[in-house]
């Protein structure tokens, strides 16, 4: 799947182009990294969610990245996204064709999550909730625009 368009930006909300594309890798180390193919990134370090169905029937698994404890995500190995949200709100949401659902809230005192794309887009939920948001289109800034919202 091209990866080709932008990210989407609305009032609440950044609409990522992900949709088609696999976790064809997973890391571990202080935080879990979700490995796309065409290079994208997602990267967990404050504790998440791994539900399936519905997302109001369904409290999910927690991932807690900073303790290692995140064998609940392996199964995400070799899943499509269906979609991914960051909300400025700080929050990240991902769904997948397996049927599981992918939560991770802000935290209150450090970068919860990043999604990171080779182009230089890249999305941080920041400290309190809120959302930075970076690329490498804006020529008069060397390392990108930033905004936060």
């Amino acid at each position: 799947m091209s990866t080709e368009v932008e990210p989407v930006e609305h009032e609440d909300r950044w609409v990522l182009n992900l949709r088609g594309l696999s976790v064809v890798r997973i890391c571990i180390d202080f935080r879990l990294t979700l490995v796309l193919d065409a290079g994208w990134e997602v990267a967990l370090e404050a504790p998440a969610r791994l539900s399936t169905g519905p997302l109001h029937t369904s409290p999910g698994r927690p991932l807690k990245p900073e303790s290692q404890d995140v064998a609940a995500a392996l199964p995400l190995f070799g899943a499509k996204v269906l979609s991914a949200v960051v909300f400025k709100s700080g929050v990240l949401r991902m769904v997948f064709d397996s049927g599981m659902h992918l939560t991770c809230s802000a935290d209150a005192s450090f970068e919860a999550w990043q999604v990171t794309e080779p182009r230089g887009w890249r999305f941080i939920s920041l400290p309190g909730g809120d959302l930075g948001v970076w690329s490498s289109g804006a020529s008069d800034n060397p390392q990108g625009r930033a905004a936060k919202h």
